[in-house]
Formats: structure tokens, sequence, C-alpha cells
């Protein structure tokens, strides 16, 4: 297993962590499996979009602003209720096929980090299982 460090500026960003991932992939020695990305914080994700068009992260980072508006009246006392809905509706992880000892992604996919409550330091860990 290996943890990454991300670091945010913002308090609400997609941070493409697609090549970090992918240099996991390559030190390790499964040509075949699947790889594992697990985010180990309740007001941040993991998902896999487009990457092609920097539009759909800001898209879907407005989307998730109006199911979960930071101002709903949550109860949490932190005030970040909203970033704790929009972690649920993301997801904590993901999993992508490794093929010929690289991850399998679509053309225009990436592996996104996905920041609720920041700017902070995140950690996410990953690990590369063979097949």
């Amino acid at each position: 297993m290996t943890r990454l460090t991300i670091r945010t500026d913002r308090r609400e960003q997609m941070v493409d962590i697609t090549s970090e991932v992918a240099r996991v992939v390559a030190k390790s020695s499964a040509g075949e499996g699947v790889v594992y990305v697990f985010c180990t914080h309740t007001t941040a994700g993991i998902t896999i979009n487009e990457n092609a068009d920097p539009d759909v992260t800001a898209d879907l980072l407005d989307g998730l602003r109006r199911l979960a508006p930071r101002d709903a009246g949550w109860l949490h006392r932190e005030g970040n209720s909203d970033a704790h809905l929009k972690s649920a509706l993301v997801g904590a992880s993901a999993t992508v096929p490794v093929s010929d000892g690289r991850m399998a992604l679509g053309t225009w996919q990436a592996v996104y980090f996905c920041e609720f409550d920041g700017p902070r330091t995140r950690n996410v860990l990953v690990s590369v299982l063979a097949g």
C-alpha cells in the first residue's frame, strides 16, 4: 500500500491524481489486476470522470453545491455538513482494472481526489492487487 499526500488550496476542488496513481501501479509487479484508491477522510472523496474539459469538474462541483448547499441549516456544529453529504454522494474509493501493468482507464477518464472542506492536506491510500 502507498500513501499519497494531497494538498488542496480551496474549500472545494477536484484534483487529478491519475499520474500519481499510475506511478504506484507502474512500480508494482502487477501486470494484471486492479488498483484500489481510497480516501481516508469523511469530507472528501474519490471519483473517476472526464479530464478533457475542465468545465466538467467545475460543473460537477457546482451540481454538488446545488444538492448540498453550505448554508442549508444543517445540525452538525462544525459547519461542514455539506462536505459530509458531498463525500457520501461521491464515495470514498474507486477501483480501476490494471492491464499490461497500466490502469485501463477510458480515453477521457481520470482519477480525481475531491475536496469538499479545504484547504487541507489529505491522505489517499493506493493498493495494487495482482490478479
